[in-house]
């Protein structure tokens, strides 16, 4: 008998989409050539861009592109299979061996991507019995591998370990994993390592730390957040899982989590998101050991970006000293401007497209209601010149800005 069916839930995606399109939360992407510099073409048009995450400014480094066409020349372009099967190339088994040495920590493991790498080790860690503790601000992969172990999920204030120590003490769990981003990606701000460490030791927890956005930029030599810690080589801590990504500083792709060796030999063992996926391709450990290079001998990169976040800071302090966006304090790459509302946090994105410069617009559900922002990227990149004419932009969109809501009426 035939089912006439006059509706379908799949009628509604018109009507849903319009209502991202009505609260101002439609996401689009942009088809992005690079340029020098810190330049790209973004939909044809050149722009000045403080979008991206390549805080090193290495991404087209001619060191990494020739090291990648070495790559493919000897192995090809693609990887086959997974790891376990044939996936595993000379080049990624040498990349895993060089990050460890670099973070001081016995042994790696390299994942095509940083997302799949998250959300894959927590549930090998953890499960059901088990308990998690997750920082309210972690980003989303930490947030997904969390909700797929089917542990328990305790998530503390942002930042407050008093929380934290709280949590753990009252937990009568037989395993007990704390996670974190180590450099919180849409605030700036850096995690107390030190003190996670010391809370870990005192309840009997692994911390798993998101590196993401500290590797190659903070530390000594870039090593990251850890060595910025003082917890490098012989003085990092068996509670430490350490992860961070390789596309952002590192400017290729993949991630990788490092570790005691019987850790990784464990996550090697049973994450699902590195045994049933195929391996990076060998050009891209190829390019990531080129960068490896770079990050520890170019101190200049590190030096100048840190330039040019006191040179932002210090000329938008100024200039916005009248309005009523906010800049909260980070001494990291990433330095959010406080808008508000999303919709007039989109109208300044589009402001400042107008100017040739790309800032991005971040709105809920990525950020709290209330706090929709731009979040300005900085890189080794930019000039002193690109700062300067972001922070002339900027101060004269938010003295209209004011200007206008003055003018607005009230009830």
């Amino acid at each position: 008998m035939a089912i006439n069916i006059t509706s379908s839930w799949l009628d509604e995606f018109p009507a849903r989409v319009a209502e991202l399109d009505r609260a101002h939360l439609r996401r689009q992407r942009r088809v992005v050539v690079p340029e020098s510099g810190a330049r790209l073409s973004i939909d044809g048009h050149s722009m000045l861009a403080f979008c991206s995450n390549d805080y090193l400014g290495l991404a087209a480094h001619p060191a990494l592109v020739q090291a990648a066409c070495a790559g493919a020349q000897a192995y090809g372009v693609g990887a086959g299979a997974s790891p376990l099967v044939s996936g595993h190339s000379a080049a990624n088994e040498a990349l895993e061996r060089e990050l460890a040495a670099f973070v001081g920590l016995p042994r790696a493991l390299y994942f095509y991507a940083g997302y799949t790498t998250n959300i894959g080790i927590v549930p090998a860690l953890v499960g059901t019995g088990d308990a998690i503790f997750s920082d309210a601000l972690n980003h989303a992969c930490l947030i997904d591998g969390a909700r797929l172990s089917r542990a328990k999920i305790h998530r503390y204030a942002h930042a407050d370990l008093d929380a934290l120590e709280r949590e753990l003490a009252q937990s009568d769990a037989p395993r007990k994993l704390v996670i974190s981003d180590a450099v919180f990606s849409m605030d700036g701000d850096i995690a107390d390592i030190s003190s996670l460490v010391a809370v870990c030791e005192r309840h009997d927890a692994l911390l798993l730390l998101d590196d993401a956005h500290g590797f190659g930029v903070l530390g000594p030599q870039g090593r990251g957040t850890l060595a910025a810690a003082g917890l490098h080589g012989a003085k990092a801590s068996r509670r430490v899982l350490y992860m961070a990504t390789l596309g952002k500083a590192a400017g290729v792709a993949g991630a990788f989590v490092a570790g005691d060796e019987a850790l990784i030999e464990w996550l090697l063992q049973k994450t699902r998101s590195y045994i049933f996926a195929t391996a990076a391709p060998a050009l891209l450990a190829s390019a990531l050991r080129a960068s490896l290079e770079l990050i520890e001998q170019d101190e200049w990169r590190r030096t100048h970006l840190q330039k040019l976040i006191a040179r932002l800071r210090s000329g938008l302090t100024a200039g916005l000293k009248d309005s009523h966006w906010q800049l909260p304090p980070s001494q990291t790459a990433i330095q959010p401007l406080l808008i508000g509302r999303n919709d007039e946090a989109l109208a300044v994105m589009e402001a400042l497209r107008a100017r040739g410069i790309w800032v991005p617009a971040i709105r809920p559900p990525t950020v709290a209601e209330g706090t929709a922002r731009l979040r300005i990227a900085l890189s080794a990149a930019h000039t002193e010149a690109d700062i300067d004419l972001l922070v002339e932009a900027l101060t004269a969109l938010a003295k209209h800005t004011q200007a206008q809501r003055q003018t607005e009426p009230t009830y």
